[in-house]
């Protein structure tokens, strides 16, 4: 089937209720017909009998829709990622297995509205490993009211899905949850704009224009050391490098030995060019 194809657009005509009262009104296929289109379609491409195969079944996707109906997304929508579900299974139907169209069909109607669900029921999605998204479609209707899972109930829930009993109350909390606005209106009297995330997630330090200014502070503090790294003899360099920018850092014994002075000579050393290097720094700044 054609990536192209799509429903006859006098489908679309007035309201939602006039496209399922359209799609009501469509012939059903016999087991003959619906085998006869569908090897039409299989052998000879022939795309207008894969039409006839998906119309003659729009009215069973109606239907799964409806069972979703309860997750606050538009039915309309909802149903047609159903239709790309149906339009997949008839690309992929096999008439010699003798099973009908729309029984081979639910999986994938199915699995298109689900995809469709997970990924718009939250701003973030609610479910992305394999395990939460079965638990997903299954929690609402093993919870026996609108309370909280008991133990009991949670772990029979666990069980039944075949999920561990910490995923179970994961998801619980995630179906609890609501979507809110970083920034509500502003309104004095609504008790809801104190609580919104913009009160409390405000990172002061996150200032463009300081954060800005301070790497490029940081940045002219690091040329100045470099350059003053390199007005220091080869000595005070090594010196410095193998007791502060190495990382086996040496000991002014292990310095003593190299260069045939005393520890003491070393410490001075290293003094007087940590002195040069900070008044460069300071005096440039």
């Amino acid at each position: 089937m054609s990536n192209t194809l799509a429903l006859p657009t006098n489908l679309s005509v007035g309201t939602f209720d006039s496209y399922i009262n359209t799609v009501s009104q469509m012939p059903k296929l016999t087991l003959e017909e619906e085998r006869e289109l569908a090897v039409r379609y299989r052998d000879h491409g022939d795309i207008e009998a894969a039409r006839k195969l998906v119309m003659s079944n729009l009215r069973f996707v109606a239907h799964v829709a409806r069972g979703y109906n309860g997750y606050g997304l538009p039915l309309a929508d909802v149903m047609q990622e159903g239709n790309v579900g149906l339009m997949k299974a008839v690309k992929r139907f096999n008439p010699d297995v003798g099973v009908r169209l729309v029984s081979f069909a639910i999986h994938w109607i199915r699995a298109e509205i689900h995809e469709y669900v997970i990924k718009n029921w939250r701003i973030v999605k609610v479910a992305t490993t394999k395990a939460q998204r079965k638990l997903f479609f299954n929690l609402r209707k093993s919870k026996k009211g609108l309370g909280w899972l008991s133990k009991d109930d949670a772990e029979a829930i666990a069980e039944n899905l075949d999920v561990d009993l910490k995923i179970v109350y994961e998801m619980e909390e995630r179906l609890d949850g609501r979507d809110m606005a970083f920034d509500l209106p502003t309104n004095d009297s609504s008790e809801d704009n104190v609580s919104a995330p913009v009160n409390y997630l405000e990172q002061h330090e996150a200032d463009p224009a300081l954060l800005l200014e301070n790497a490029d502070w940081k940045g002219h503090k690091e040329n100045l050391l470099s350059e003053a790294l390199g007005e220091l003899d080869e000595r005070s360099k090594d010196i410095l490098n193998s007791r502060w920018l190495s990382d086996k850092k040496a000991t002014l014994h292990d310095l003593a030995a190299r260069y045939n002075v005393s520890a003491e000579r070393i410490r001075q050393l290293e003094k007087n060019a940590m002195k040069k290097l900070k008044m460069a720094v300071i005096l440039e700044a």
